[in-house]
């Protein structure tokens, strides 16, 4: 169990996709291109509530709920999710705040989004921060012939169970229940108490049963097409990311970073001079569980690489930068030049 995090400001947003909308919340300043936070397989923005009032506060942060999940939009009836879809949300994000680059911080899933990303699209990447996982998993091949198999059947089965819902509402729990279910679905990697951060976004009141929620995400990310590779190609693609400071933490409790990981970090180390890997007490969600070891390691990361601007709004005590006074009255002026300061630096 970790505190209570203390506050930190930020505002809800949305971003129109043919769709619906992607869910976000903004932390932090508006005027300068932010961290985009992206979270793991079945979880939401959430994740990283006690990890973000902990990291340095002169750089915003804009956490999304990835498609299908949290309180961004679900995709329309019959459409499978793909992780490739999941690589366009980054594209679309960047298209709609007009960034020319993009830093990442990443957990699980949003961290193979991010190498994907990366190895597609290098020179627009200045900065990597990726929890407890490096790339997809090398299944065997008859386990991959039999999963793609057993979704496909599934979809179908999906698909039913959503018309019935239409009529019927699904399952409910009470919240305690709702939190051992996470808990178990995790298998114990999130901490009971922490629970609470990935249900605030993953659940809905029932109308039945007023003391009762039920789990409001799409069903159909459950058995979303994954990426498949090979190593020869994850090699291939950890080569293209070059000269990208590149941070990955790994849980000690964890086996998702594994000796299948130890080729693609060798050529990720050789690469990126700024390369650290860092092995943390915890889970698979270690960020969310330890959050106060995680900003040890990712505070002076942040700040060696998206460092303070001048004017910004607000630095950390303990780093090596002194705190400014926050000026909410900032003219349009003021903001474009500090825009035309920052884009000549990229």
């Amino acid at each position: 169990m970790v505190d209570e995090p203390p506050p930190r400001e930020f505002e809800d947003i949305r971003i129109k996709v043919p769709w619906g909308h992607i869910a976000g919340r903004w932390y932090g300043d508006r005027n300068l291109r932010p961290i985009l936070a992206i979270h793991g397989w079945l979880d939401n923005l959430g994740t990283w509530d006690t990890l973000i009032p902990l990291l340095p506060q002169h750089i915003g942060i804009l956490c999304i709920d990835l498609p299908g999940h949290g309180y961004s939009s679900k995709y329309p009836p019959g459409l499978p999710y793909h992780a490739m879809d999941y690589v366009n949300v980054i594209i679309r994000v960047m298209k709609e705040y007009e960034w020319e680059k993009v830093s990442l911080l990443a957990h699980s899933l949003g961290s193979i989004i991010s190498f994907t990303y990366a190895a597609l699209f290098p020179r627009t990447v200045d900065m990597i921060i990726a929890v407890d996982v490096i790339k997809a998993y090398y299944p065997p091949v008859e386990h991959a012939i039999n999963n793609l198999r057993a979704n496909a059947e599934k979809m179908l089965l999906e698909e039913e169970r959503i018309e019935k819902l239409t009529m019927y509402e699904p399952p409910s729990y009470t919240y305690e229940q709702l939190k051992q279910v996470l808990y178990e679905g995790s298998q114990r990697s999130v901490e009971i108490d922490n629970c609470k951060y990935l249900l605030s976004r993953n659940i809905t009141k029932s109308r039945k049963f007023p003391d009762k929620y039920y789990f409001s995400r799409d069903g159909r990310v459950k058995i979303y097409t994954p990426f498949i590779g090979w190593p020869a190609l994850y090699l291939e693609m950890a080569k293209r990311i070059k000269n990208v400071p590149y941070l990955v933490i790994k849980g000690t409790k964890s086996d998702y970073i594994n000796e299948d990981s130890n080729e693609v970090i060798d050529v990720l180390r050789q690469n990126n001079p700024h390369f650290e890997f860092h092995e943390i007490d915890g889970t698979h969600h270690v960020h969310l569980n330890n959050p106060s070891e995680c900003a040890a390691v990712i505070t002076p990361f942040i700040n060696a690489h998206r460092p303070a601007m001048p004017n910004s709004w607000a630095v950390d005590d303990d780093e090596t930068v002194l705190r400014g006074n926050q000026s909410r009255n900032r003219n349009k002026n003021a903001a474009k030049r500090r825009l035309r300061w920052l884009r000549s630096k990229l």
